[in-house]
């Protein structure tokens, strides 16, 4: 990989390796933490393993949902 990344592997790296120390950052402090993950809670929408297969039949593999 160091020569050459045919799969692009390691492509996002330094991307991936800037957001980790940020949240290693955030977490030194407990309650930013806790605010960052309560507003990551709330802020989710409902989530339906029937709907997303659904939704995935019906939006990507086309396939009319029985």
């Amino acid at each position: 990989m160091l020569d050459y990344d045919r799969f692009m592997v390691a492509a996002d790296f330094d991307a991936y390796w800037d957001a980790q120390r940020a949240l290693d950052r955030l977490w030194q402090s407990p309650a930013d933490w806790w605010r960052v993950c309560i507003l990551n809670t709330a802020r989710m929408s409902w989530f339906s393993s029937d709907r997303a297969i659904r939704e995935y039949a019906e939006d990507i593999w086309r396939v009319p949902a029985g």
